[in-house]
């Protein structure tokens, strides 16, 4: 298994539990991946909070402390990753600060992981948990812009706004966070965005939006739209009046922005809304609805591909892996992949529950159970719409793109048929220290 992020460790929790023997690799010198923002490459920044509420964002069996605020920030995401790490007895079995350079599959079917020293070693599967926000999206600014351009990946803190002006290219929530962070300290802020979009609070009525969400009485899709967006526009008002585009797209078809502080900057001429941007000219930008203003900074929040360096060969598509359930390669037997999947809700538990399923596919093939050519079966060719009903953007992102709701109850729907569990367990030591924040 390489990584130990938080899709690493559910695998890893997955495979403990069922006594099944493997070896843990990551490249950094301890649990949590991209939640250590000290670790080289790491897209963490200063302000950065869960966007989904730890109510419904635990691991089965190991719930969020709940002196934890409703929507975690970064230190304590990474408290909870090394206590859930250390509770389940998976830290020590971690080869810390060793890279993966290579991995090929032989003849026989199994797969040799190569190190960046060099040394081999040979496996029957091979889990690849690498992460998929550690290789930016940067795409090409249209003339000759003369200051500084960067991607939000090397972004850490305010600090680095101060004095500045500072155009923020892209409104997923980093890219949300981090214009509110301009708002706040640069001398003059801007966001620049290519549509309109939903701005979703992260809470309503006292309660973190998720969790009502969840609780509520449940709809069909076109009502939801309906309801909640008609909710939306009571809340939030006109778009239009601070600026920005009018969404040309339903609620829930492109990736939820849960922001409740850039509107409020928007209303009191903290930060200022822009389309696309035209061309750039020296230190100007021309936007696309005819305006232009200068800059010293250029921050894109443009996201990130799903490179897979030491198996890109085997994963196909940068953009998006074509796994079966987000997991399985459909073309080679014995290869996974977890935290690859791009939905819209929060993802530890649906890692958990692809963890499982791996762990269960893994252990009865191991044991020689009649279930697993059926699965291998499924694998190649079952192709379930996942959707749940929703018609997301074209856009780069949303290639694979899959309703969390939809993907759950089919992972649900698999696992009840091969006799596989879909949550993971309390560990053994009920004892065990939760997680306090990293100073």
């Amino acid at each position: 298994m390489i990584g130990a992020g938080p899709a690493g460790l559910a695998v890893a929790r997955a495979l403990t539990e069922r006594g099944l023997p493997y070896t843990h690799i990551e490249r950094h010198e301890g649990p949590g991946g991209l939640w250590d923002i000290d670790n080289p490459g790491s897209p963490m920044y200063e302000s950065a909070h869960f966007i989904s509420s730890r109510t419904l964002s635990a691991f089965g069996g190991w719930p969020m402390p709940d002196h934890f605020a409703d929507y975690p920030s970064h230190r304590h995401i990474l408290a909870y990753l090394t206590s859930f790490a250390e509770a389940y007895g998976l830290t020590d079995r971690i080869e810390f600060g060793v890279e993966v350079s290579g991995v090929e599959k032989n003849s026989d079917g199994t797969w040799t992981v190569t190190r960046a020293d060099g040394r081999e070693s040979v496996h029957g599967q091979v889990v690849v948990c690498t992460g998929s926000q550690w290789h930016p999206n940067i795409p090409d600014l249209p003339g000759d812009f003369t200051g500084e351009v960067r991607h939000t990946v090397g972004y850490r803190s305010s600090d680095e706004l101060r004095g500045k002006r500072v155009l923020v290219v892209g409104a997923g929530n980093s890219g949300c966070d981090i214009a509110c962070d301009a708002a706040r300290s640069a001398d003059h802020a801007v966001i620049s965005m290519r549509r309109g979009y939903w701005f979703i609070p992260k809470h309503l009525f006292g309660r973190p939006v998720d969790t009502i969400a969840a609780g509520g009485p449940k709809m069909p899709m076109w009502l939801e739209q309906k309801v909640f967006g008609a909710l939306l526009r009571v809340i939030n008002g006109d778009p239009t009046r601070l600026g920005l585009q009018k969404p040309d797209h339903k609620l829930f078809e492109t990736h939820p922005a849960l922001n409740s502080m850039l509107l409020h900057h928007l209303q009191h001429g903290d930060i200022t809304a822009k389309p696309g941007i035209a061309r750039t000219e020296g230190t100007t930008v021309h936007f696309t609805d005819g305006t232009r203003d200068d800059f010293d900074l250029i921050l894109l929040a443009t996201g990130y591909v799903h490179k897979v360096p030491a198996a890109q060969k085997y994963f196909g598509d940068e953009q998006h892996p074509d796994l079966y359930l987000s997991a399985f390669s459909r073309e080679h037997e014995g290869l996974f992949g977890v935290g690859f999947v791009e939905t819209n809700s929060g993802a530890y538990k649906l890692f958990d529950t692809q963890a499982q399923l791996i762990a269960g596919y893994i252990h009865d093939t191991r044991n020689g159970l009649p279930n697993v050519e059926r699965f291998a079966r499924m694998v190649r060719s079952d192709r379930p719409d996942l959707s749940g009903g929703l018609k997301f953007v074209a856009s780069p992102r949303h290639t694979g793109y899959v309703d969390s709701s939809a993907l759950v109850k089919y992972l649900a729907k698999v696992a009840a048929a091969m006799s596989w569990r879909t949550e993971g367990r309390p560990p053994a030591a009920t004892s065990a220290r939760r997680a306090e924040p990293v100073s």
